[in-house]
Formats: C-alpha cells, sequence, structure tokens
C-alpha cells in the first residue's frame, strides 16, 4: 500500500510539473495594447515570433474582449482564426468581459515555425437592421491587451531547433571585454543592431566581463579568444586557427526551477528568456585578423540568417554587393516598407495600414508624393463610396469611387506634414443604396496594389544647419567613421550600439563605419567622413569643430531668446547625456557629437543616443540634453545668438559679480542709509547746540 501511494505521488508531482510548466507572455509584453475593432464587420491581425523551444500541442491562447454595450449579443458573432483557419465561432454572450481559451499545436504556425498569427474577425449587431447599422460608432469590440499565451517548455529535447540564424531572438544582453578595444566595440555595435533589428526591443542590455549580473543567461559575448573569461572559454569546443573568426553558439539543457510554476512575464526580456537558459553566442577569433572577419560576418545577414549549425568558422568575410534596393532610394513600393496584399470586402471602413521613415529615403525629403493605385467593384448609380488616405491619424484627402472600379489617386505631403516615422493608412469607405442593401451586403470589395503604389521622395530638405530631425539619413551619403575618446571607450559600448543601430533601421542597412580612436584622427577625416563621435569633455578634437553650435568643453547656459530668461544650465552633478548636430567642413559631411558629464557616464551616453532618435519635434533642434531619468531637452542654437553663455569663460571679479551683485548692492545701500543717518543725526545736533 505504502509502495501505490508513494507511486501516486510522484505521478502526481511529475503530472503537476507539467501542467505547470507555463509562462503566460501578455498581448502588451508583445506590443499589443487594447485593439478595437469597428464596425459591422472588422478583423484584426496579431502576429507572434515563438521560440522554438516551445511546445505548441501544449500551449494555449486566452483571449479577453469587451464589446460594446449597444450590440444584440445574441445576434452578434466572433470568429478566432489561427493561420488563416477558423478555429472558433460563436455568439457573444452577455458578460461585459468575455473569455476564450483555444488550445494551440504546430500546424498553426507559419511555413518558417518563427511565428503564430492570430485573427480575430466580427460580425456585429444593434439594430437587426443592417442597413441602419451601417455606419453606426457603438458598433465595436475591444480585444484586450491582458490577453495573453500559455506557453510550455517542450519536454523534448528540441535544442536542435536552435541554432546560430535564430539565436539572437532570445538574446538580452551583450559582454564585452572590461577594457574594450576598438573591435570590441564594433563587435557590441553589430550584434547589438542584429538583435534589436530582430525584435526592435527597448530594454537590450550591454555589461563589461566583471559587471554581468548573475539573472542573465541568455546573451552574446564578444572578445577574441585571448580575451574570453577562462570558465567560458571551456563551452567552446571548437578551436580557431590563426587568422579564423567563429562564431559558436553553447546551449545547455539546465533550466531554472522558477519555470516549473506559472508565471506572468512583464517585459520583452522576460518574454525572450522565459525557455532558454545558460545560453551563450560567442563573437570572437583566434587574433585580431580573425575576429575581425567574424565582426564583419555579423553584419551580414545573407550569412547570418544562412547559418543553421551550432558554429561557424570564419575564413573570409565581406559586406560588399549586399545592397538589394535602388542606390538612391528616392521612389519606395508599399512592398519595399513591408506592404501585404490584403483582399478587402463588405460594408463600412475597411482599411490597410502601411509605415515608413525619413531614413528609408536616401535624403530627409522636403515633400512626399503618396500614390495609391487598385481596383474595387465598380459602383451603382445610388451607391456611396470614398477612398480616405490619412497619415499619422490625420485625413489628408478624399476621393470619390465611381463605376471604372480602378484606383490611381496621389497626394503630395510636405515637410511639416510628414514626420520621422509615419503611419499611413488607406480606407475604402462603401455604403450601398438604401434600397439593395440587404441583397449587397459583400458586394464590395477593394485592394492596394503594394507593387505599383509607392512613395517618392522630393526636394531634398536642405537647411544651413543640420537637425535631429535629419538624423540619421544626413549619414547616408558617402563613408563615416566612429569616433572614440581611448578614455571614454569603456563607457561608450550601448552608445555605439545604439547608433550602430539608427544608422542601419532602414531599408538599406549598408552603414558600415570605420572606428577610430579620437587621438588617431587627421585633418582630412573630419572633411571627408560623416562623423559620430563619443568624446570625452576634454578631448582636443572638441577644438577642431568650429562650426559646433556649443562648446561642450565649457560649462554653458542657454537662455530664451524672446525673453532672456535662463532655460538651462549644465551642471556636473547630474549624469547627463550631450548630443549636438551640424555640418562639417567637407562637402556637406554630417558630424554627430556626443558627450557626457557625471558619474554614470555609460548611462548619459545611451541617453543621448536614444533621445536623439525619437519622434520628437527636431525640425529646428540641433541640441539635445538628456539625463538618466528620461528627461529630454532640445534646443535650436545658432552661434550669431546671444542665447548662450560660457560661465567659465569669465573672469572671478565677473563670475563674483554675477554671484552675488544683488548682496552686494543691498550692502550699499545699507551704507547710505546709515551714512545719512548719520549725517542727519550730526546736523540735528548743531541745530540743537544753535537752538540754546
Amino acid at each position: 500500500m505504502n509502495k501505490f501511494l508513494t507511486l501516486l505521488l510522484l505521478l502526481t508531482t511529475l503530472f503537476a510539473k507539467v501542467t505547470l510548466a507555463q509562462t503566460n507572455i501578455s498581448f502588451k509584453t508583445y506590443g499589443h495594447d487594447d485593439e478595437v475593432i469597428y464596425g459591422m464587420s472588422g478583423v484584426s491581425s496579431f502576429y507572434f515570433r515563438m521560440d522554438p523551444l516551445v511546445d505548441m500541442n501544449r500551449s494555449k491562447l486566452v483571449l479577453y474582449f469587451e464589446p460594446s454595450q449597444a450590440l444584440i449579443k445574441n445576434l452578434s458573432y466572433i470568429n478566432i482564426l489561427l493561420a488563416d483557419k477558423p478555429v472558433f465561432s460563436g455568439r457573444m454572450t452577455q458578460d461585459s468581459i468575455q473569455r476564450l481559451v483555444i488550445p494551440l499545436n504546430s500546424s498553426y504556425l507559419t511555413d518558417n515555425k518563427q511565428f503564430l498569427k492570430v485573427q480575430v474577425k466580427t460580425l456585429l449587431t444593434i439594430t437587426d437592421n443592417k442597413c441602419k447599422d451601417l455606419d453606426n460608432p457603438a458598433m465595436w469590440i475591444k480585444v484586450k491587451g491582458y490577453s495573453f499565451l500559455s506557453l510550455v517548455k517542450s519536454s523534448k529535447n528540441v535544442y536542435n531547433d536552435v541554432n546560430i540564424s535564430n539565436s539572437f531572438e532570445s538574446k538580452t544582453a551583450i559582454v564585452y571585454p572590461t577594457n574594450p578595444s576598438l573591435n570590441d566595440l564594433k563587435a557590441v555595435a553589430w550584434a547589438y543592431n542584429k538583435i534589436k533589428r530582430s525584435l526592435a526591443v527597448s530594454d537590450l542590455h550591454v555589461y563589461s566581463y566583471d559587471k554581468v549580473p548573475d539573472t542573465i543567461r541568455n546573451y552574446v559575448m564578444v572578445g577574441t579568444m585571448d580575451q574570453l573569461p577562462a570558465d567560458k572559454k571551456s563551452l567552446i569546443t571548437v578551436t580557431p586557427q590563426g587568422g579564423q573568426g567563429l562564431m559558436y553558439l553553447y546551449k545547455s539543457n539546465v533550466t531554472d526551477s522558477s519555470a516549473y510554476r506559472p508565471r506572468f512575464v512583464s517585459s520583452i526580456s522576460a518574454a525572450r528568456q522565459a525557455f532558454s537558459s545558460n545560453e551563450i553566442l560567442f563573437i570572437t577569433g583566434a587574433d585580431d585578423d580573425g575576429y575581425n572577419k567574424a565582426i564583419t560576418a555579423l553584419g551580414n545577414y545573407n550569412i547570418l540568417n544562412s547559418s543553421f549549425g551550432n558554429y561557424l568558422v570564419v575564413n573570409t568575410a565581406s559586406n560588399d554587393n549586399i545592397k538589394n534596393l535602388n542606390q538612391q532610394r528616392t521612389k519606395l513600393t508599399f512592398r519595399d516598407v513591408g506592404g501585404v496584399s490584403n483582399f478587402m470586402s463588405g460594408i463600412g471602413s475597411l482599411r490597410s495600414t502601411y509605415t515608413f521613415k525619413n531614413s528609408d529615403f536616401s535624403f530627409t525629403p522636403k515633400e512626399v508624393e503618396i500614390r495609391f493605385i487598385g481596383t474595387y467593384s465598380g459602383m451603382s448609380p445610388a451607391d456611396r463610396g470614398y477612398f480616405n488616405i490619412y497619415l499619422n491619424g490625420m485625413l489628408i484627402n478624399s476621393q470619390k469611387l465611381n463605376e471604372t472600379g480602378k484606383l490611381n489617386t496621389s497626394v503630395v505631403v510636405n515637410r511639416y506634414q510628414h514626420r520621422k516615422y509615419n503611419s499611413l493608412t488607406a480606407e475604402f469607405r462603401f455604403y450601398p443604396s438604401t434600397g439593395n442593401c440587404m441583397n449587397s451586403f459583400l458586394n464590395f470589395f477593394g485592394e492596394i496594389d503594394v507593387d505599383k503604389s509607392y512613395l517618392e521622395s522630393r526636394n531634398p530638405f536642405v537647411n544651413n544647419t543640420l537637425s535631429f530631425y535629419q538624423y540619421p539619413e544626413a549619414f547616408n551619403e558617402g563613408p563615416s567613421q566612429i569616433v572614440i575618446s581611448k578614455n571614454y571607450a569603456k563607457y561608450a559600448a550601448g552608445a555605439v550600439g545604439e547608433v550602430i543601430y539608427e544608422l542601419n533601421n532602414n531599408l538599406n542597412s549598408n552603414n558600415f563605419p570605420d572606428f577610430k580612436y579620437s587621438d588617431e584622427v587627421q585633418d582630412g577625416d573630419l572633411k571627408k567622413y560623416n562623423i559620430v563621435a563619443l568624446l570625452a569633455k576634454d578631448d582636443p578634437l572638441m577644438d577642431k569643430f568650429p562650426d559646433a553650435p556649443i562648446k561642450f568643453n565649457h560649462a554653458f547656459r542657454l537662455y530664451n531668446n524672446e525673453d532672456n530668461k535662463l532655460v538651462y544650465a549644465l551642471s556636473d552633478s547630474v549624469s547627463n547625456g550631450l548630443a549636438q548636430i551640424f555640418y562639417g567642413r567637407g562637402s556637406n559631411n554630417a558630424i554627430l557629437v556626443l558627450t557626457a558629464t557625471g558619474q554614470n557616464l555609460d548611462g548619459a551616453f545611451l541617453s543621448a543616443s536614444k533621445a536623439i532618435t525619437e519622434q520628437l519635434s527636431t525640425l529646428n533642434s540641433n541640441v539635445c540634453v538628456a539625463d538618466l531619468n528620461d528627461n529630454k531637452y532640445l534646443f535650436n542654437v545658432d552661434k550669431a545668438t546671444d542665447n548662450i553663455e560660457y560661465t567659465d569663460a569669465k573672469s572671478g571679479l565677473a563670475r563674483f559679480w554675477e554671484s552675488y551683485n544683488l548682496y552686494v548692492l543691498l550692502g550699499i545701500l545699507v551704507l547710505i542709509l546709515l551714512a545719512f543717518l548719520y549725517v542727519r543725526s550730526k546736523v540735528q545736533r548743531s541745530q540743537d547746540i544753535i537752538g540754546e
């Protein structure tokens, strides 16, 4: 009997571990907040990247949605499709928040086994009269952001499915030597670029060998073989020979015991770490020459995406001849910017959305022509149909549809209408004639031809001074250099990664700058190259930028031009990152200078490098100050104006007068008053004597 109870207890424990070995990842963590589906018949699609270690056959989708209170619930329907296959259809219940649990399996993954596609389709009713419901704004349901995927780690040995080509998506950190060389910083930068471009994460970290937290278990480690820590070097079973580079993926089956407890993760990092354990991707080489080859391969996606093994020995590597788009990049099709064919049918609002960046073009455009070409079902005489174009949420063009069924329309937007990052929405809006409404409910269709529709940049935005609005595309033309103060190299890794990522965050990512220490830069380099310089405040190279808006090697204060009020004063007591952008002395070569103050120099550098890439009102801003608390200050500084003052350039007497002038004036006033009272008392006494 005791043996039976022991066996039963063991089986129960094992079953509990199997059922509880799950990680819950919310839609919001994946980047999908509350999603509202409008209209009588609407659809929203969600894409989730799946880790190869997930057991899809034991995982599930838990969907929460909130229907409009105005709906007739028993005449309103929701349909769930996975990989374009229907898996659930049903009427809505009377609950204000409704819950669906959908079991998953491996057949729902895309062909490359990397993504799960979830579609939510609706058919809603308010009055039980389709003709009256067509444009009722109360027709909606809201897919809640706390819906989640409950994912189970596979109990099988599926580590064979993890290889160099797909391992970057699970990395949350990059580890580099304590005293990094230029090659180490270059390796960090290209690894940072690859990881961030894979998932566009915001919480990617960099650490030196001596500062890696114990909680980091899945990361990239860079450095030559003789630099790697002994305990990590022992994990590499392949030895590169002289002149060879090496990418080596170490995988361990040791798992965190907390994986057997159901848990919600609250960040992309945690989501990516949920199923991987003790996994390290080494970027190394037998010597500097081999290390450089491995770094070069790291910047070549053709090599990375075809590396299906656990290691790659690099004998030769090149980034030449990998450009796929027109060099000038003045005309981009919708497919170039990620658009896909979307056949839409129904009544009411039918929308497709596309995104593009100014940096997708070879220069900052002053104007952009947006051309839509497509087809739709021709209008009957009494039908109402319109094609609307929205840019960043604003209606910029509307055209009435006709009987031809041919769409060919364009609109030109100026630099005040488009931004650094843009969302473009095309909308077919169709309402059949009242008398024919019931019979033509699904007769209308529309489709945008993503290969013929295009965006064309016109008239480069040229100004006497550069601004952050023109970053990073100002660095697209001509060769570039990354310049670093040698004594600040150990603080620059994260910022260099952010810069390389931004320079290549476009459709033709082929900006491979040279790396140099600041004391190696020649005067000719400052005219020949686009320069991104990460410098110490007192670096002598600062004096070779006479066109810089601000001399960062001096303490300064900025004033408002209109009322001369102080708006910013530099203080070393706070860790600040400072950035300025301007033209060099060459043929319109761009210069970006970053420096940092305070105790946390690496954080200050990183804050400045991130602040200048955000969607800010930076049309004319050329100076940015950012601190570690995400505070950002943008300025437009012209050397010809008097809104900047260098406080450490004044004499000691001038600084004393500036600091204590009110006290001095008050003291003088008191002395004058005392002198007056003294003289008055003497006069009064003399008058009293004469009177006596």
